[in-house]
């Protein structure tokens, strides 16, 4: 069974840009244990959305999980873990943050209820939501 993810990273340190000009990613520099535990949860063929934070506030793109956890070689690699991840496409328009918080759909959304949580599971209600307000 698929799981569905959001992760958010500031665009002018990797964007949405950057990932599908390099094909696939890495996503690691995460230190939150709860976002950590969330990358450690995570199956090869999970869809992710792709958040920009701070600029932008919006989700820009679904990529999907294309290698489970392993240590983080670039902090503590025996308490932090990354995943590798894909591009699958573009969302047919971003979807803001500001349109997320007033969808009542979206209103237990880990990351409208923890807005710092970088890495956070999503429901498929939620996915669908997120979907439909991309126009998809």
């Amino acid at each position: 069974m698929s799981q569905y993810w959001l992760m958010k990273s500031e665009p002018n340190e990797y964007g949405w840009d950057d990932l599908v000009a390099e094909g696939e990613g890495t996503w690691d520099g995460v230190k939150n244990a709860q976002a950590s535990n969330n990358m450690k949860a995570m199956k090869k063929g999970d869809q992710v959305l792709f958040y920009h934070s701070r600029q932008g506030l919006e989700v820009v793109g679904i990529m999907q999980i294309s290698e489970e956890h392993s240590p983080d070689v670039t902090t503590d690699p025996e308490r932090w873990v990354v995943v590798k991840v894909k591009p699958l496409r573009k969302m047919g328009k971003p979807v803001p943050l500001k349109a997320m918080k007033q969808n009542p759909e979206l209103k237990n959304l880990a990351i409208l209820r923890q807005s710092r949580l970088s890495v956070a599971p999503v429901t498929k209600d939620e996915w669908d939501a997120i979907l439909t307000m991309a126009g998809e």
